[in-house]
């Protein structure tokens, strides 16, 4: 049935028949028709209206606070003057090099070097994610940090003909079942050369217990595959060609981390790029994995991080709460991860908050955590 030709004759029908027939011919064709006409990979926009769903998440996933510093002051704007925004704007976000931005690439992990001072890129990045459908509930940028809120990727729900057709009367019936969101750093790495780093991370809805009358918001695996569409996308709005862009977010080999023994308990991450890269991949890999980066210190290879331990599921029912508070998860605790030079290679230690190697369990998952991330 599917690509048949359907006609109806004119006038020889009432127009309630009319209406009526041409109902049955679409639903007809969605039933025969399950193509995908959109081939966009992601679509934030066209969810933009609906109102910021709010999740809730564990107590490591919580947001930084808000710098009021950069806040836009109040007070009345005249016509002539927003004109004169946009104008400013516009010769800020239509660079007319193309040859100053690049994708690089380092196992499953992308990001994007501009040559280009960060205070000039910053407010490129920023309107794209809002041109993307994107609303922030972090913006930093004396640290060069965007965060945007929970938002559903449209793109993923099926485009058949019915959808396609009445899609503006049924848009609201439809729903993934998930919700992304994305953590953006904007880091100057020299005077006039930033890098962009995208994290993605993602949770999605599912039957709280076995009776499936209520759902609940759970977290699930970062999707890399979404932070190199728009590490794509944004470099052609930096002024990249297309062409280059594509070819630059081809798949490369994975980068290779092992896990090593240093004494009977003691365990760190040998990874076969430099320092450079290692930093980078160790930053988004605690992006991805939802630790709060409380500091960094490049020159000492430094992460200063919180990190809180989930519960075991088997021991959180209500009455081993209430007879057994040590079940009870404890609050944040603050490690150290720390990278070092070793040979061509990098080393990534986990240390405790005074600076010293830590053997206990949480390090251990920590290191596993790190590690599942560099493969």
């Amino acid at each position: 049935m599917q690509g048949s030709l359907v006609r109806v004759a004119p006038h020889r029908f009432s127009s309630r028949w009319t209406t009526w027939s041409l109902a049955c011919v679409l639903l007809g064709l969605s039933a025969c028709s399950t193509t995908v006409f959109d081939n966009e990979k992601v679509n934030y926009k066209s969810d933009s209206r609906a109102k910021p769903v709010s999740l809730e998440v564990p107590p490591d996933l919580s947001q930084l606070s808000r710098d009021s510093r950069y806040a836009m002051p109040g007070g009345s704007v005249s016509a002539a003057s927003l004109e004169q925004e946009k104008r400013t704007a516009a010769g800020v976000t239509a660079p007319a090099a193309i040859a100053d931005v690049r994708i690089e690439r380092s196992g499953t992990q992308r990001w994007l070097v501009v040559q280009r001072p960060a205070d000039r890129v910053w407010p490129i990045v920023r309107e794209f994610w809002l041109e993307n459908g994107f609303t922030f509930t972090t913006e930093q940028p004396s640290t060069g940090l965007l965060e945007t809120d929970w938002a559903e990727n449209r793109a993923k729900l099926p485009q058949d003909f019915l959808r396609r057709t009445l899609g503006k009367v049924l848009d609201g019936m439809y729903s993934t079942g998930e919700r992304d969101k994305y953590r953006i750093r904007v880091e100057s790495v020299a005077r006039d050369t930033t890098e962009i780093i995208i994290s993605h991370r993602g949770m999605t809805e599912a039957y709280g217990d076995s009776s499936k009358m209520t759902t609940a918001w759970q977290p699930r695996p970062s999707d890399p595959s979404l932070e190199v569409e728009f590490l794509r996308r944004l470099m052609i709005k930096l002024g990249g060609a297309v062409e280059q862009a594509n070819q630059a977010a081809a798949e490369p080999v994975a980068a290779a981390a092992t896990l090593v023994s240093v004494t009977d308990k003691l365990q760190v991450i040998q990874y076969v790029e430099g320092f450079d890269v290692a930093w980078r991949r160790v930053g988004v890999a605690l992006d991805r994995t939802g630790f709060t980066v409380e500091d960094r210190d490049r020159n000492q290879g430094l992460y200063f991080v919180r990190y809180v331990e989930k519960p075991d599921p088997e021991k959180q029912g209500f009455f081993n709460r209430l007879l057994n508070r040590t079940s009870d998860p404890e609050g944040p605790v603050r490690y150290r991860i720390l990278l070092t030079r070793e040979g061509t290679g990098s080393r990534i230690s986990v240390l405790n908050s005074n600076g010293e190697p830590d053997t206990s369990a949480p390090t251990q998952r920590i290191l596993k955590l790190l590690i599942d991330e560099l493969k």
